[in-house]
């Protein structure tokens, strides 16, 4: 009976201990999860190096010796009347001279006609009819046939337009025909015209166009 109640006495105050396996694995996991761990190294910069003392200003102090001269500057501005005075006489001496446009009128338009030599003291519609008829007989008087566009056979008729100037002369011919020969000849007879009273436009001289055909025509005899 005594060797029981020994046992159970002994049973109820027996501990037990861990064994050195498991401290030794957990030392393990410990020294594991540490090496995980990155490892940040923090640099810091020393501060700059503080700016050297600057030298202290040295000021000095030159005696007036010499009497420096004044230098007085004069102005050269000019008042204000002195420049409209300039104005106004450099208005007064140009002399602005406009030019008159060469106004270039139909004969068919103009005002007044170009007075053919012999044809003055008559209305304006009858000095129309008076420098047409005296134009046509001027060509007609001095009309020639060329001999080479007769060797040729050339013929037709030449437009001719030409200017009776501001002055009365005949100016700025112009021809268009079949043959350069023919147009030659068609200048020819037209700058033989005579000189003229020119022909105006609000009562002042212009130049009037005045277009005429030449028919070169040869008939056999």
């Amino acid at each position: 009976l005594n060797l029981m109640l020994f046992f159970t006495w002994y049973g109820l105050n027996y501990k037990t201990y861990p064994t050195n396996d498991s401290i030794v694995q957990q030392l393990d996991m410990e020294e594991e999860y540490e090496e995980d761990i990155p490892i940040t190294n923090f640099e810091t910069t020393p501060p700059p190096p503080p700016p050297p003392a600057s030298a202290p200003e040295v000021i000095t102090v030159v005696e007036d010796i010499d009497d420096v001269e004044e230098t007085v500057i004069e102005s050269t501005e000019t008042s204000q009347s002195e420049e409209i005075e300039e104005r106004v006489i450099s208005i007064e001496e140009a002399n602005v001279e406009e030019e008159e446009e060469d106004i270039e009128v139909p004969f068919a338009a103009v005002e007044s006609v170009p007075i053919y030599p012999g044809c003055k003291g008559k209305t304006n519609s009858e000095l129309k009819a008076c420098f047409e008829a005296n134009v046509l007989e001027h060509i007609k008087n001095n009309f020639k046939y060329p001999d080479a566009a007769l060797q040729l056979g050339i013929y037709g008729r030449v437009h001719v337009v030409f200017v009776v100037d501001k002055n009365g002369n005949i100016t700025d011919i112009q021809t268009r025909g079949p043959a350069e020969i023919l147009e030659k000849e068609a200048s020819r007879i037209i700058g033989k015209l005579p000189k003229m009273t020119p022909g105006k436009q609000r009562n002042k001289p212009v130049n009037v166009k005045f277009a005429v055909p030449i028919n070169f025509k040869y008939v056999a005899q």
